[in-house]
């Protein structure tokens, strides 16, 4: 990239899971579907199938991410959108699921005002560079009324209702090592649930230094078929119940991307707190199915099991956060 300082650090990615739409080509406005072909015909596809992995190319965002951080003059957000995109070929067709740093940039803004203590938000970002940063977005938004994330990020969890797009039949679990090469382990390869989650450890790194990789990976079409059923199915059970405000959530920010997407669910970072055992037997995508298959029976106590324990342990997940 030009005029951005390349920084190769080993430091981890963040522990942060990431919620994916790849759109095809064609979605795009004529101007943009050349500019994106030309991209993925330079840069190549970051997952050449459905079961590989886009780490590697993650973990290259963060690291532009953390040279824009590191120069000597703090900015709230990028100066221009990015570029650059992950790409994902399956059956021949190219995806596109554009960084759209800037965008996301602002979103975490908001997330930072409303999280952390005034003091330290003046800190790190003074007033004046915040408004700064708001009068821009407005100025953006004027020219981009109908702008959306193609990627949607959570630190030290995955929110149970991520896992409502897919089956146990669309997961993947790479192993460490594996990243670059050989078939990656599918839902039939995972057995059983977490049982709890340890303390922070090393990163699981194989013989080829590649890191372990979970994703799930589905046709748009089919996430919000799932999705639309688990609304209905809770929106009867439990009308006022979080996971059926977090049905409505996701359902509505699917139906914001074109039919033929595809939609994936990648535990980013979170790898390196689960440990490549648990990496191995997490089936939550699966649990949560049959939680709502049990609900849809009349079962509501198998359910309701099902439910706290998916959601006991991210939170425990969750409470890694506050380990030193």
């Amino acid at each position: 990239m030009q005029n951005v300082t390349v920084v190769r650090t080993s430091v981890l990615p963040p522990y942060a899971a990431h919620l994916r739409v790849y759109e095809p080509l064609a979605a795009y406005p004529e101007a943009e579907r050349v500019r994106w072909q030309a991209y993925a015909a330079a840069h190549g596809p970051d997952a050449a199938e459905a079961g590989r992995p886009v780490a590697a190319a993650a973990l290259e965002e963060q690291r532009a991410a953390l040279a824009e951080l590191v120069g000597r003059t703090p900015r709230a957000l990028p100066e221009r959108e990015s570029e650059r995109a992950f790409v994902r070929s399956v059956d021949g067709v190219l995806y596109i699921c554009p960084w759209a740093t800037r965008l996301r940039t602002w979103q975490a803004l908001d997330e930072l005002r409303a999280a952390a203590p005034v003091a330290l938000l003046d800190t790190a970002l003074p007033p004046a560079t915040r408004a700064a940063a708001e009068a821009d977005r407005e100025r953006w938004r004027t020219e981009h009324p109908d702008a959306r994330p193609w990627i949607v990020t959570s630190r030290w969890e995955v929110p149970v209702r991520w896992f409502l797009p897919f089956g146990e039949e669309d997961r993947c679990f790479v192993p460490a090592g594996e990243a670059g090469d050989g078939p990656a382990a599918t839902g039939a390869g995972a057995a059983g649930g977490v049982g709890g989650v340890g303390g922070v450890g090393e990163p699981d790194r194989g013989e080829k230094g590649e890191q372990a990789a979970l994703f799930y990976l589905t046709p748009m079409a089919q996430a919000r078929r799932r999705v639309a059923r688990a609304y209905r199915a809770l929106r009867e059970a439990v009308p006022e119940g979080d996971l059926v405000r977090g049905a409505e959530l996701v359902g509505r920010w699917l139906e914001e991307f074109h039919p033929r997407s595809l939609v994936e669910l990648d535990y980013g970072g979170l790898v390196h707190l689960m440990g490549p055992e648990r990496l191995l037997a997490d089936r939550s995508a699966g649990e949560l199915e049959d939680g709502l298959r049990a609900l849809r029976a009349g079962e509501a106590a198998e359910a309701l099991r099902v439910y706290e324990e998916l959601t006991v342990r991210w939170r425990r997940v969750l409470a890694l956060r506050y380990a030193n």
